[in-house]
């Protein structure tokens, strides 16, 4: 199973593994991980499980669809590399992933 690192807000690294199939915001929600609330549960209708892709893995995980283009818009701290972890799925090619949980979510 691919591992994926989450930096939380206070810079705790969590290493954990993934499903492949599940997404960035199930993987962190099942493990814990400080910052991602998810509040509409992975309906891609809120803001609350931004995340920063780090710069190495944009190529793998793609850009944004235009409905989750909508949706950052109501996230805090927009970045380029900005992405909802509802609408990242894992794959085996993404083991060893780094994503950044912003201070605050939309």
């Amino acid at each position: 199973m691919p591992l994926i690192t989450f930096i939380e807000p206070d810079g705790t690294r969590r290493e954990v593994e993934a499903q492949p199939g599940a997404t960035l915001m199930e993987t962190a929600i099942r493990n814990g991980v400080r910052g991602i609330v998810a509040e509409c549960g992975g309906a891609c209708t809120c803001a609350t499980c931004h995340v920063y892709v780090e710069e190495e893995w944009l190529a793998v995980t793609g850009g944004p669809s235009p409905m989750e283009e909508d949706m950052l818009d109501f996230a805090f701290e927009v970045e380029e590399n900005s992405r909802l972890s509802c609408q990242i799925r894992v794959r085996e090619d993404m083991d060893g992933l780094v994503v950044r949980v912003p201070r605050r979510q939309g």
